[in-house]
């Protein structure tokens, strides 16, 4: 089990440029008099619970250059989904942004609820199992016109491991090392299985997800894309085997996999391994320092799981 967390190094309410507060609260149509920052995610930028003078609640996501040049697109991205999705869908509702060109906040309708335990508890886990099982569901066809398409936004991801056999690094994992060339085509054939109808989440783990009573929520929608309906269950389980579990257990007669491949499935998370194991290597970006911690420790845990699904020695 990994001690390694989904975490980064976040700004405060208090530390945004006046005149971004004073945009949030022109969305918010009342001061804020409260707020609490979270934590969780690795944004460089704000989330937090507020509270305003006319007792109104919401919560605010904000970012700007200065703390990373490319967040702020990040967010932008995420208000497209968002503010597409239907009613009824468990994602908190797209309130309104602030956008001055170089800082962008999103307000939401906030949640009454609590991240799952980190690491996860079976009880939680497979709550959240059957959720997104039905979050897919309800997300087909997809609901958002014209997204990015599977193939296009994962194409650099399941090429991983031709970056680490171009020029293999000297701390690869022994058996990764005799298999590399295989994990680089295993990997590339994934392109080939992951187009689909279903709007995917794609970063679908513990701390981008809000449990309140028997209600799941899912936050954090900037990687969306256009894909297979199976792709948020087998990320949602990649983030259980980081934290310790076993999700061969969850796949077994799993409802959006019935008729797909199992080798699909593995190349599929070969290519995460890949993708974790040559980001991991390279130099933190701006405002996330721990990051790439983050992604050699899941790169340990995902090649753990592609092994014991491709068998071989």
């Amino acid at each position: 089990m990994s001690p390694v967390t989904a975490s980064g190094v976040r700004a405060t309410w208090e530390s945004l440029p006046a005149a971004v507060r004073a945009g949030v609260e022109d969305v918010l149509g009342s001061p804020v008099v409260a707020a609490v920052n979270q934590s969780g995610g690795f944004s460089p930028g704000l989330a937090a619970r507020v509270r305003c003078a006319d007792g109104g609640r919401a919560f605010v996501k904000a970012v700007g250059t200065p703390l990373n040049p490319e967040s702020p697109d990040i967010h932008r991205r995420e208000a497209v989904v968002t503010a597409a999705l239907p009613d009824g869908v468990p994602v908190p509702r797209l309130r309104g942004t602030f956008d001055d060109g170089d800082w962008v906040a999103l307000v939401f309708d906030e949640v009454d609820g609590r991240m799952p335990h980190e690491p996860w508890r079976p009880d939680e886990l497979s709550v959240v199992v059957r959720a997104v099982t039905e979050l897919s569901r309800s997300l087909t066809p997809c609901p958002v016109p014209s997204p990015l398409v599977a193939a296009d936004e994962v194409g650099d991801i399941m090429l991983g491991y031709r970056e680490l056999a171009a020029d293999p690094p000297a701390d690869l994992d022994p058996w990764e090392r005799r298999h590399l060339d295989q994990l680089a085509d295993l990997a590339a054939s994934a392109l080939d299985v992951v187009d689909g109808d279903t709007l995917v989440h794609f970063d679908l783990r513990a701390d981008n997800v809000l449990l309140s009573g028997d209600d799941v929520w899912f936050v954090d929608w900037p990687w969306a894309f256009r894909g297979a309906a199976w792709i948020d269950s087998v990320m949602l389980l990649k983030n259980a085997a980081f934290h310790g579990h076993d999700p061969e257990p969850y796949l077994q007669d799993h409802p959006l996999l019935a008729d797909v491949d199992p080798w699909h499935v593995t190349a599929f998370v070969a290519g995460m391994a890949g993708f974790f194991g040559s980001s991991g290597r390279r130099p933190a970006p701006p405002g996330l320092p721990t990051l790439r911690a983050f992604q050699l420790a899941q790169h340990a845990t995902t090649l753990a799981w592609v092994r014991r699904r491709t068998g071989w020695e």
